[in-house]
């Protein structure tokens, strides 16, 4: 199947919080998880604001599929990290547009 030149630029899907999707919430924490292999065109990055607590996240009501790109549009800090490897956590640094690794 031949890609046209969005497709071939795609870095794929991403799950992203309401607060941050309809919300307005800046990204505080992202991460990228390992993907089952029958996942196509999942990136394995998710958005949080970071304030959600474990029974909002369940909730698959709210969040939304996006592309990476949408994302980046909305808050280009991301950007610098979108090719760090699966299993990567990181949350922004608390008044920056940068994130640094979780351990």
């Amino acid at each position: 199947m031949n890609k046209n030149k969005n497709e071939k630029d795609s870095m794929g899907f991403c799950l992203v919080s309401n607060l941050i999707s309809l919300e307005g919430k800046k990204i505080g924490f992202m991460y990228r998880e390992e993907l089952e292999e029958d996942a196509e065109n999942d990136s394995g990055w998710r958005f949080l604001a970071g304030t959600e607590d474990q029974e909002y996240v369940d909730n698959e009501a709210n969040s939304k599929v996006y592309e990476v790109e949408t994302i980046a549009d909305f808050d280009p800090a991301i950007i610098p990290y979108l090719n760090y490897p699966f299993g990567t956590e990181l949350e922004r640094i608390e008044g920056k547009d940068e994130f640094s690794i979780i351990e």
